[in-house]
């Protein structure tokens, strides 16, 4: 029998809009995003320090480079940001004709390609894309028809892109070409109940088994995209659960991050911590390390 999980609250910070958590290995920190009110946070829990970079509003994803700097998809674009100063460097944005949509979650694959996909700000069905950006700074359209492109993972043989498009509640595999970045053969692999809530951002462990955070679903689930298994259900204490991923010195602390934009007050009152980034520290499960952009 499993022990109870202890879920920690990482900083009293509160986000609108909290996404994207990155564990950087070399400095030991985990950072994540408040789409929101644009900001990147860091905080290390080696000494409690909690570091707020202002970035423009809407920007939805973001990753480690190997300078130590960011990849971040802002509203206006794909730009690097300098993790001291804010300083912003643009390097491109391919739906500068779809003025409605804005990026959202965004990853990078085993080969340091910044894959990113994008969303109808007035949630119009099958209007946003994914991308990936390669180290030559070159943008490749890779999935089309998107609704809300959200999570993104791939397997550590890396032959595997799983992919969740949140309101067909499904994550879909492809299968993966490292050396060239080319998906193919798309399978439904697991087919998330309704009742669950709406699947959101995904990483993966070190078994190959999915990790899900649940928009509105009060949850962190694990599934074996084998079989299709839900194996384990993390009750959250919010319910606007956004996305996850492992960290710490081995890679087994769990970190989630959530929202409070379109709760209501009353809402609020029963998950005041709604916003929060939490923690579950030696979760007997461990992760990946997160792959920087390779450029």
């Amino acid at each position: 029998m499993r022990p109870p999980f202890q879920i920690d609250i990482v900083s009293k910070h509160r986000c609108q809009l909290g996404e994207c958590p990155v564990w950087d290995v070399k400095k030991q920190v985990i950072c994540w995003i408040d789409i929101l009110r644009g900001e990147i946070h860091q905080y290390s829990p080696v000494d409690s320090t909690h570091v707020k970079l202002a970035v423009p509003p809407l920007t939805g994803s973001m990753a480690l480079c190997k300078d130590g700097n960011f990849i971040a998809a802002l509203r206006s674009g794909i730009s690097f940001i300098d993790r001291k100063t804010a300083e912003i460097k643009f390097i491109s944005n391919p739906e500068t004709h779809l003025p409605f949509n804005r990026f959202n979650e965004g990853k990078c694959d085993p080969e340091g390609r910044f894959w990113v996909g994008t969303m109808s700000l007035t949630d119009e069905e099958k209007k946003g894309s994914v991308y990936a950006l390669d180290e030559k700074l070159k943008i490749d359209k890779k999935i089309t028809e998107v609704s809300i492109s959200n999570g993104l993972a791939w397997s550590g043989d890396k032959k595997t892109l799983y992919y969740i498009d949140t309101p067909t509640f499904e994550i879909v595999s492809y299968d993966y070409d490292s050396s060239t970045g080319t998906i193919t053969n798309r399978k439904v692999v697991i087919k998330v109940s309704e009742k669950d809530g709406y699947p959101d951002g995904m990483t993966i462990d070190n078994e190959g088994m999915l990790w899900v955070a649940h928009w509105d679903g009060w949850q962190i689930t694990r599934w074996d995209p084998i079989n299709g298994e839900k194996l384990l259900s993390i009750p959250m204490p919010v319910a606007r659960v956004t996305s996850c991923t492992f960290g710490g010195k081995n890679l087994n602390d769990l970190y989630v991050t959530s929202a409070r934009t379109g709760l209501s007050t009353s809402d609020l009152k029963k998950q005041p911590e709604a916003g929060a980034i939490f923690v579950i520290r030696n979760s007997s499960f461990k992760g990946l390390p997160a792959i920087e952009f390779n450029y």
